[in-house]
């Protein structure tokens, strides 16, 4: 399936679910993300809630990466930071204030790039914020980039009854702008994390509609795969993982490699267009604490 007839469908299939109206559904400020009933049966709805997430500190996986840009395989080193937070819903951020009556649990996970490239480095900065109770559940997410030529920002936020993606892009034919989504996806980026919490001893095998990375440089319109995943039992340099499989279409095959000791930190990661990751090391500390 092309890009551009995915693209289509995507479109079709807001046109068809009502998606056009701006106003649809409530303020993510006033209500919690709904639950994902079809996804729901796959997960360990626990997963994030056992005690590791409370001890104050930030878990850092460092990876050795490589990305395909300007058509050369350029190497380069990932930083993941996966930590909880207590957000409000009146600003729908990090709260400063934990006497509040409208705080709720999310796990952030912040990616971090600088790529060299022949001329100028690229970076990316992607948050990924997703409901504590929920794994699968995609609450809030942010992405930049930025380099010589330009800044691109893009956000997707929910609605109650459906996702807004918002862009400002410096590419013509873009600029700025928003999508609406519908509520039942997965988002590529969010699967680094999503993907632990697998209820891995059933060797889960479901499809699930995935809308693609979006922790690029441009804001083109979004392209949701129907996906085929699969969990399976695996080895990676001589030990017993998880592998887990993600057919977005017939052409386009991501695969997931993690531990299988909780938390079931990522161990490798190779896409179809050659973002592949090695985990380099681990560890926990509080990152933005400075030494005195």
């Amino acid at each position: 399936m092309t890009t551009r007839f995915c693209g289509f469908i995507l479109w079709a299939w807001c046109a068809l679910a009502g998606c056009t109206s701006r106003n649809a559904g409530s303020e993510a400020g006033n209500a919690p993300a709904k639950e994902y009933n079809q996804l729901a049966t796959y997960f360990n709805q626990t997963w994030a809630k056992a005690k590791h997430w409370d001890d104050g500190l930030a878990e850092v996986a460092i990876y050795d990466a490589e990305r395909m840009i300007y058509g050369k395989n350029r190497a380069y080193e990932y930083a993941v930071l996966t930590v909880k937070e207590d957000f409000n819903r009146e600003n729908n951020v990090k709260t400063d204030d934990y006497t509040r009556n409208d705080l709720f649990e999310v796990l952030k996970v912040n990616s971090f790039a600088r790529i060299e490239t022949d001329n100028y480095p690229y970076h990316y900065l992607t948050s990924v914020f997703i409901l504590r109770d929920r794994p699968w559940a995609l609450h809030k997410l942010t992405t930049s980039s930025q380099e010589w030529c330009g800044n691109t920002f893009k956000s997707i936020t929910d609605k109650g009854a459906n996702f807004d993606l918002s862009y400002n892009s410096y590419f013509d034919g873009q600029g700025t702008g928003m999508h609406q989504l519908p509520k039942e996806l997965l988002v590529e980026d969010q699967l680094p994390y999503t993907l632990r919490a697998l209820k891995f001893t059933d060797n889960p095998t479901f499809d699930a509609n995935i809308l693609e990375t979006q922790q690029t440089n441009q804001a083109k319109a979004p392209v949701v795969y129907k996906a085929h995943i699969r969990s399976i039992n695996a080895q990676l340099n001589e030990a017993e993982v998880w592998q887990v499989q993600v057919q977005l279409d017939s052409a386009k095959v991501n695969s997931y490699w993690f531990a299988k000791a909780y938390p079931n930190h990522l161990l490798q990661q190779q896409t179809w267009d050659g973002r592949n990751l090695k985990l380099k090391k681990i560890s926990r500390y509080a990152y933005w604490k400075r030494d005195s």
